[in-house]
């Protein structure tokens, strides 16, 4: 059994994985080292790489989003601004600095965002 815990907002980490876990009930789980209680449906999402926005909604190939607050880009000389909506985004597992959504912004072009500067349309 491995312990689990939600990392800011953007994705499921894993904590540890002691050998010490213990049951609580038929659907709960206990770790004596490190303090943690998780579920049986966490245990299971771990397995799964999980994309969460702003508001904690779990995002997925395909959503559209809207843009939280304005972004500065390096190099442009505007920013993206705040209400910017993105179609059709995909999730990449293997995004560097927790930017796990790849996305083309119109009118910018290709980007990667964090999950906590978006929110589900």
């Amino acid at each position: 059994m491995e312990c689990l815990y939600i990392k800011g907002l953007s994705s499921l980490y894993i904590h540890c994985s002691s050998e010490y876990t213990y049951e609580l009930s038929d659907t709960s789980f206990g770790c004596s080292e490190c303090g943690n209680e998780f579920t049986l449906e966490e245990i299971e999402a771990a397995g799964k790489f999980i994309v969460l926005d702003s508001l904690g909604n779990e995002l997925e190939t395909g959503d559209d989003l809207v843009i939280v607050q304005d972004l500065p880009v390096k190099g442009m000389p505007k920013p993206i601004k705040q209400g910017t909506k993105v179609k059709n985004i995909r999730i990449n597992p293997e995004g560097k600095n927790e930017h796990f959504i790849d996305s083309k912004i119109p009118g910018f072009g290709a980007i990667s965002l964090k999950g906590s500067v978006v929110k589900k349309a």
